[in-house]
């Protein structure tokens, strides 16, 4: 390898700090400015820079800048403003260079494509794109329902990008073990397809069996190149994403943060407000507002716990209820998803089933105790579904967990308000705290990310076998404890600027728990240990 292949490898490169020794060694006499900076030098004059720009979009452009030329640099602004890069890195502002992906792109950043037209070329995709690296870590999409912005195609290998950024920057995973990949399967947006610089297939997406085929040779492939992998499924449509993890997740580890990663954290944030309130899970009736895959996701997350606490399935479900686009979910509606059809009620046990298409009767049908939203419909949580929560138990818990801002059902100030400050709140957008009455509400963000860094973390540090449910709800259990919940308007779930400290927990969390059940394979013993040593911290 030459000096200019070294400069321009995003893992090996150290720009300005490269000592004069290494220079020497390496052929860089000459190729870079005499003085030799440190990487806290480096990072005061990016993040410098960084404050010139105008918008979060320029921001987000930049800092990919350093991502695509100088890894160790860019996480070590990351891991020091994770607060303030989050949204910045990722959601929301990756879904405008998402749109814009075809438009402006300039550098695969190590990503790999997969094209559906050629499975033959599966093997030889993932060895490129892993170039001799060994692969711990795959996030993969089809790019089918993105965020809150839907179908993007062979763009949406950004968001792919943007997870692990998160991975690293919250938990420390070591980039040189990541690879982000795209399925381009096509897209069935037809400006997308239109747009002469879109670099995606221009066919509509591939279904049924040569899509599931496809999808079968992948994850062999995968497991066969990168015996020890973790493989994590982002942003699938609500006709694939279940069938995928399903056929999965009992034979390799494997994740989907939009039917686990949310069920996960909302889980965490009830556990939560139990904490206050000293109910039990187990005597909660739970409404889901929209009952596509995380609505689903979350509200099964919900009712595995139940289970797992001591209730049967058949009384768990009678406590779960499903409002989507048909309002009160039905069994003998002919449209319901495999993954909503558990939690349809029988028509006949309604009187006032055909008003049950409105969700203000629905609440004060069922009486929840939580009402959680992913319906991306906004200001659907009204003042008068909040009074008629607050009939049903002294303290609700409203989780409004659509995003981006546009699309949320309710604006977390409005509920604190509606609710004379009874209601537990948490949102999918952050939220600044809601001063009422002379209390400060804390707001928590029903943020993945507070769970599937150390998730991962904690997976690979045990290399744990399976992800398992008993592993999940450790997970979910280990946000509480780290917020004084009897201080008035504490937050329900932690905020992000501890994410830190957070996914240090979940993974020793997920990894004792693996080896409780006999899923750990690392050589390491002490759980914590092997967590501990697993991290990667980003340092020249």
């Amino acid at each position: 390898m030459n000096a200019h292949d070294i400069l321009n490898n995003p893992f090996l490169n150290k720009g300005t700090a490269f000592t004069l020794e290494e220079r020497q060694e390496l052929g860089l006499i000459g190729l870079l400015p005499p003085y030799v900076q440190t990487i806290e030098e480096q990072a005061a004059e990016t993040y410098a820079q960084l404050q010139t720009k105008a918008n979060d979009l320029e921001k987000r452009l930049f800092l990919m800048e350093i991502f695509n030329t100088n890894r160790t640099l860019f996480y070590y602004l990351f891991s020091h403003h994770l607060e303030e890069f989050n949204p910045i890195v990722y959601d929301p502002t990756i879904a405008d260079t998402i749109e814009g992906y075809s438009n402006l792109f300039v550098n695969p950043q190590y990503a790999g494509y997969l094209d559906i037209n050629h499975p033959e070329h599966i093997e030889e995709t993932l060895r490129n794109a892993a170039g001799g690296r060994d692969i711990r870590l795959i996030v993969v999409t089809d790019a089918e329902e993105i965020l809150g912005i839907g179908d993007w195609g062979a763009n949406g290998v950004d968001i792919s990008v943007g997870k692990l950024m998160v991975y690293t920057g919250a938990a420390g995973i070591d980039p040189a073990t990541v690879l982000p990949l795209v399925i381009d399967a096509g897209t069935n947006r037809e400006s997308l397809r239109n747009n002469p610089n879109y670099l995606g297939n221009r066919h509509e997406r591939v279904r049924g069996d040569r899509y599931y085929d496809f999808i079968d040779k992948f994850v062999n492939t995968a497991e066969k190149l990168f015996p020890k992998l973790y493989l994590h499924w982002e942003d699938f449509g609500r006709s694939n994403a279940a069938n995928i993890l399903e056929k999965y997740r009992k034979d390799i580890p494997t994740f989907n943060d939009d039917i686990q990663g949310t069920g996960i954290v909302t889980l965490g944030g009830i556990f939560g407000s139990l904490a206050v309130t000293g109910e039990k899970l187990t005597d909660q009736v739970y409404l889901c507002f929209g009952g596509g895959t995380a609505g689903a996701g979350i509200a099964s997350r919900v009712l595995r716990e139940m289970v797992t606490m001591g209730l049967s399935e058949e009384d768990a479900y009678k406590r779960f209820f499903m409002v989507d686009k048909q309002g009160l979910l039905f069994d003998d509606m002919d449209d319901l998803t495999p993954e909503q059809r558990p939690f349809a009620k029988k028509r006949s046990d309604y009187p006032n089933a055909d008003k049950l298409t409105d969700l203000l009767e629905v609440v004060k049908t069922v009486k929840p105790t939580i009402l959680v939203g992913t319906s991306t419909v906004p200001n659907t949580f009204t003042k008068e579904v909040v009074e008629a929560m607050c009939e049903n138990t002294e303290r609700p818990m409203i989780f409004p967990l659509s995003n981006p801002t546009k699309l949320a059902e309710a604006t977390a100030e409005d509920l604190i308000a509606w609710s004379d400050g009874k209601a537990f709140v948490a949102t999918g957008i952050p939220a600044g705290t809601v001063s009422y009455k002379g209390v400060d509400y804390v707001i928590g963000q029903a943020n993945n990310a507070l769970i599937y860094p150390g998730l991962g973390l904690g997976m690979l540090a045990s290399e744990a076998s399976l992800l398992t449910d008993e592993m999940i709800g450790a997970a979910a259990h280990s946000l509480s404890g780290i917020i004084d919940m009897s201080k008035p308007g504490a937050p329900v779930l932690p905020p992000f600027k501890y994410v830190a400290d957070v996914s240090i927990r979940v993974a020793e969390a997920v990894a004792k728990t693996a080896q409780k059940q006999g899923l750990a394979r690392a050589e390491e013993t002490d759980m914590v240990k092997a967590v501990q040593d697993m991290k990667w911290y980003p340092k020249h």
